[in-house]
């Protein structure tokens, strides 16, 4: 177990924010988690559990205790002709996960590739790209309630898996802390790759392997997005907004090439990127906070900006959308105050 005090966050939120937490606590075993879950400090004191903090915006220091898991390892604990179940630990970077998957052969995350964070924060937020979500593999989910200091046993369904949200992400929910995630993974490639180009960039490949769409994936990502370890970004900032078929058909008849994804329940999911480029906002800086250049849905960190700054150009670009689209887009990065 690590205890810091006063200590810097730089390196837990990938916007590379200049911000402190005024405890930091690390955890390397569920046993150690449980002491510091019953411990009477920290029952008392402001908590906040992150990863990577790949989906936060810190828009000051914190003044209450960082949580952290160190919780590794990736071990098989249920295997068929068909299939492997992998129980991974929340604190494995999820794209070592991938990689460890993809050089085995087992197929369902080569597409969430590149996806920065860690494992127990993927299996919160419901990371998906390129037609996949981590919902798709997810068979089990370890975790203990920080009320009651239970552990329980999640099932997929148990989980209540939306698109980028979960029972976890929920604040109506008693709080939870992941420590194990368990993956259903094919033994037999079952390739997705109806989404964007990445079909006819897979069609160059013959034949196509698990490594081949990794690959791929790696390269579109990097193309896209900046690289959080050279600028300061949290990757996609909103959502991609899913609105009524009628409330698309209209905006169909002013943008005829309005891109759109149909979903069940006569719903459409319109990409965000999309509509902030419309608002010509895509290439613009305000200070020290920009709209990144190759995919607007990305705010980056110029240098030193401030959580507040960001926050600030993010509510600009809100307003920008609803105002022209009627459309009210939702961060998926969660803002954290002190």
């Amino acid at each position: 177990m690590r205890i810091e005090e006063n200590y810097s966050l730089r390196g837990y939120n990938t916007f590379r924010l200049a911000v402190k937490g005024r405890w930091f606590m690390e955890y390397e075993s569920e046993e150690e988690l449980v002491r510091i879950l019953r411990d009477e400090f920290f029952q008392e004191t402001r908590s906040l559990h992150i990863g990577s903090g790949s989906n936060l915006l810190f828009l000051n220091d914190f003044n209450g205790i960082i949580l952290h898991s160190a919780i590794k390892g990736i071990t098989v604990v249920g295997e068929t002709d068909d299939s492997v179940v992998l129980r991974v630990g929340a604190g494995e970077v999820w794209d070592d996960v991938v990689d460890y998957a993809v050089s085995r052969g087992w197929s369902g995350i080569e597409n969430l590739s590149l996806i920065p964070g860690e494992s127990g924060a993927a299996a919160v937020q419901n990371i998906g790209a390129y037609g996949v979500e981590i919902k798709d593999v997810i068979e089990t989910v370890e975790a203990y309630n920080r009320l009651t200091f239970e552990k329980q046993a999640f099932s997929n369904a148990s989980c209540g898996y939306r698109y980028r949200s979960s029972f976890f992400k929920d604040e109506r929910n008693d709080p939870y802390v992941i420590t194990y995630i368990h993956l259903r993974l094919s033994k037999t490639p079952r390739y997705t790759l109806h989404y964007g180009n990445l079909k006819a960039l897979a069609a160059a490949c013959s034949p196509l392997t698990l490594p081949d769409i990794r690959r791929i994936i790696i390269d579109i990502r990097r193309q896209k997005l900046p690289d959080p370890a050279q600028t300061g970004n949290a990757g996609s900032f909103f959502t991609n907004p899913i609105v009524p078929s009628a409330h698309y058909e209209a905006l169909k008849k002013t943008y005829p090439a309005i891109p759109s994804y149909p979903m069940d329940g006569d719903r459409v999911k319109i990409p965000a990127g999309w509509l902030i480029e419309q608002c010509g906002l895509k290439g613009k800086t305000y200070g020290q906070v920009g709209i990144y250049d190759k995919q607007a849905l990305v705010l980056v960190n110029l240098g030193e900006a401030t959580g507040d700054e960001i926050a600030l150009v993010a509510e600009r670009i809100r307003t920008a959308v609803a105002e022209r689209f009627g459309i009210k887009l939702m961060p998926e990065v969660h803002y954290v105050e002190s």
